[in-house]
């Protein structure tokens, strides 16, 4: 029988379709462009500063990074990111982790070199998570200089203090507060744009820029201290990489019209009235933001200011949150505690121990650096990092995954890397003035992992040695029944095929197995997000032993008892408050030939002892659990 929408019905499934499309691009501008639209505060006074050497600033330097920046926001954010990557989702997720694991399935199977990729660019987002809230935070409140010279020695406390605002209410979650970012980022790109236009007057000829070949006349005139500005121009980008990071939670197409429509318009018009001004004012080059805004709004707009440098800090600090426990789900680091902020928002969490270590570093790189022009040679080289791994990785995606030629992949992808490795290179030269902090956060992270993950593969290749084929157990207890106690076992196990060890220490020193006996086994997919009918898989073995497989997506918690409420309705009749769940804890003892140097031992065995209980982390019902200690040398 057809079906027939009347004009009002579709109408309004029209209406409300478009409202919602408007809704997801109002979030997209709160979240998604609070990093790179802060960039104004900071990112055109510290290139021209340092291209000038000290000297006046000339015309040809303004118009050179002027238009530097303008082809980088075109080629790096937009042609990169805004046209082609968006296009790259992982079951409509992006960022770093997803696009490796989009590669690897594109691949067929495992692939180390994509791992790697992967680690390094999350490592050094991990890295970038640091840097941003200080210099944002930073480069907002030194607007206080400005209002009076006597306040200069409030600006480190004062951001210092926010920042500790900042991270301190994350656990109340962002829900709240969320609600207001997409309104305040519209009130700030739109006094960009005023400003910007308001002094783009001051000289006209500043709209120059646009002619690319001031960029290059720029670089081939200018040397090494070229190649240097064009390190400090990439602040300009910083943030482009949240555009993908960011897909699964607003969509391309509210990303795509919030950056042509609104965000990049913005950007560029308040760019080029800097410009103007610095022009008509060399002098104003000392704070060109700033200078932009009349005297009597200057406190005003350091609030402003200081709203969207929170709002864009809190967008790094929730990705830092979202990225690391993907990076658990895919066992690349040890369990962290998951607190869930909001009922109804699966992707609001909370990272107890995550956000103290953010917290500790971005408080230290404030007293550090001190001035957003000192941290400024520390960022770029995180994000830069990133983006050459995003754009390699996404080769393999468009090559493989997309089946185009390999010649038309790379014509279309190389360019975009090169231009991604140029940034790099110059940043690698500001290594010694501070780029080295975001390397070392990153180096550090990119260590554990490597740690993590050789140390669980050493554990499981030792482990495996001594373990039973479940097979082979089965076939002997039929033989030698030992005594049959009531009720549910479910035994935590990563290899269904052998015998857990909570099950055998059960045995060898209980002497008794229960009616049903369950193999659990929790698997992560290569996907986000794992459908519902997708989630369990059940097989009888014999009439006391059963093993069932529950499945997650790497972007989703992993709740058992949920999940068994799903097994219940596929036929597993079992009542929670009659089963026990036995899971095994390892006490690790380092070892002589572990096949690690023995520092690696001991971090490996440091972080596994940190990692959060799996009762917990499986949000297993505690009364229900019984842990069985053992001793494994490492």
């Amino acid at each position: 029988m057809a079906v027939s929408v009347t004009s009002t019905e579709a109408h309004e499934g029209h209406g409300q379709a478009t409202s919602g499309f408007w809704a997801l691009t109002l979030g997209s501008i709160g979240v998604v462009f609070g990093d790179i639209g802060t960039s104004p505060l900071y990112a055109f006074r510290e290139a021209v500063t340092h291209a000038a050497e000290g000297q006046p600033v000339s015309r040809i330097i303004v118009l050179g990074v002027l238009s530097l920046i303008l082809w980088s926001l075109f080629i790096v954010v937009t042609a990169k990111y805004v046209l082609l990557l968006l296009r790259a989702d992982n079951n409509g997720e992006g960022g770093t982790l997803s696009l490796m694991a989009l590669g690897q399935r594109a691949l067929g199977r495992r692939s180390w070199p994509l791992l790697a990729l992967g680690v390094v660019g999350a490592s050094m987002f991990i890295g970038d998570s640091m840097i941003t809230p200080a210099i944002s935070v930073l480069s907002a409140v030194e607007g206080l200089k400005l209002v009076t010279p006597a306040l200069e020695h409030y600006v480190v406390p004062l951001t210092i203090f926010i920042l500790v605002v900042l991270f301190s209410v994350q656990s109340s979650g962002t829900a709240r507060v969320a609600s207001l970012f997409g309104p305040v980022m519209v009130v700030w790109f739109a006094t960009l744009t005023i400003l910007g236009l308001i002094h783009i007057s001051d000289d006209p000829t500043v709209l120059y820029a646009i002619n690319p070949w001031y960029a290059i006349q720029f670089m081939l005139s200018h040397g090494t201290i070229g190649l240097v500005t064009m390190g400090l121009v990439f602040l300009a980008v910083t943030g482009g990489e949240a555009l993908y990071a960011d897909l699964g939670h607003f969509g391309r197409k509210p990303i795509q019209t919030g950056w042509f429509y609104f965000v990049m318009p913005a950007l560029l018009i308040n760019y080029f009235g800097q410009g103007a001004l610095v022009l008509a004012d060399p002098a104003a080059i000392q704070n060109p933001f700033y200078r932009l805004v009349p005297e009597i709004l200057l406190l005003p707009m350091v609030v402003l200011a200081t709203a969207a440098t929170v709002i864009a800090s809190q967008a790094v600090i929730t990705g830092a949150f979202s990225l690391i426990r993907q990076a658990v789900q895919l066992g690349l680091l040890p369990r962290f505690e998951v607190r869930y902020t909001s009922e109804t928002h699966a992707g609001q969490i909370y990272l107890p121990r995550v956000n103290r270590l953010l917290l500790i570093g971005v408080v230290l790189l404030v007293l550090l650096f001190r001035t957003s022009s000192g941290l400024a040679s520390a960022y770029g080289i995180a994000v830069s990092t990133t983006m050459v791994v995003d754009g390699i990785m996404g080769f393999v995606v468009i090559w493989k995954l997309w089946n185009w030629r390999a010649a038309t992949a790379a014509a279309v992808i190389l360019p975009l890397v090169v231009v991604d490795m140029s940034f790099f290179a110059a940043n690698l030269l500001k290594l010694l003035e501070g780029a080295w902090v975001p390397l070392l956060f990153g180096v550090a992270v990119a260590v554990m992992i490597w740690t993590w993950r050789r140390g669980a593969a050493i554990l499981t290749a030792k482990t495996r040695r001594i373990e039973v084929p479940l097979a082979d157990l089965i076939k002997s207890l039929e033989k030698r029944p030992p005594h049959i106690v009531k009720g549910t076992a479910v035994f935590l196990t990563s290899d269904p095929s052998f015998v857990p060890t909570a099950m055998m220490h059960n045995l060898k020193h209980n002497k008794v197995l229960h009616e049903h006996n369950v193999i659990l086994t929790i698997e992560t997919a290569q996907t986000p997000r794992v459908d519902p009918s997708e989630r369990v898989k059940m097989e009888t073995i014999s009439e006391k032993f059963s093993t069932v497989r529950l499945r997650f997506g790497f972007m989703e918690s992993p709740n058992v008892p949920k999940a068994l409420v799903i097994a219940r309705k596929l036929g597993w009749q079992f009542d929670i408050m009659a089963t026990s769940f036995f899971v095994s804890r390892r006490s690790l003892k380092p070892s002589a030939q572990s096949g690690m140097p023995l520092w690696q031992d001991h971090l490996f065995i440091a972080m596994s002892r940190s990692a959060n209980d799996a009762t917990d982390y499986f949000e297993i019902p505690t009364g229900r659990v019984v842990e069985v200690g053992t001793q494994v040398t490492i």
